[in-house]
């Protein structure tokens, strides 16, 4: 299962994506908690929210969140069920495709407002 093809990119993608949920939510842990440590400290962090970076920060952090989620289903079945083995090739397969089909909609609805390009 995890020699090289599509069961070793979805073990490395759940992990990269793991990582990256991780990090958004300190992040999100970092704004929440700005104000305990100052005002100055606290505008600074609330500055940052509000730039390009941040945003496609955030544009990752929902594919990741997209992504890990459909792995995991996948996962799941193939812990819990008896055939899942047998499928996990086109699980990952109907995974990604799910993946693209929720993201790329997002992406485009959010590329022009980060960008200012005219979007929201």
């Amino acid at each position: 299962m995890y020699r090289g093809g599509e069961g070793q990119w979805a073990y490395y993608l759940h992990r990269v994506s793991g990582v990256l949920i991780l990090l958004y939510l300190l992040l999100h842990a970092t704004e929440l908690t700005a104000p305990l440590f100052g005002s100055d400290f606290a505008a600074s962090v609330a500055g940052w929210f509000q730039t390009a970076s941040y945003k496609l920060l955030r544009l990752l952090a929902i594919g990741a969140i997209i992504y890990h989620g459909l792995n995991g289903i996948r996962i799941m079945l193939m812990d819990f069920t008896s055939w899942g083995t047998k499928i996990q090739k086109y699980a990952w397969y109907v995974a990604v495709i799910l993946f693209l089909l929720m993201y790329i909609p997002i992406i485009n609805s959010q590329l022009p407002a980060i960008f200012n390009l005219g979007g929201r």
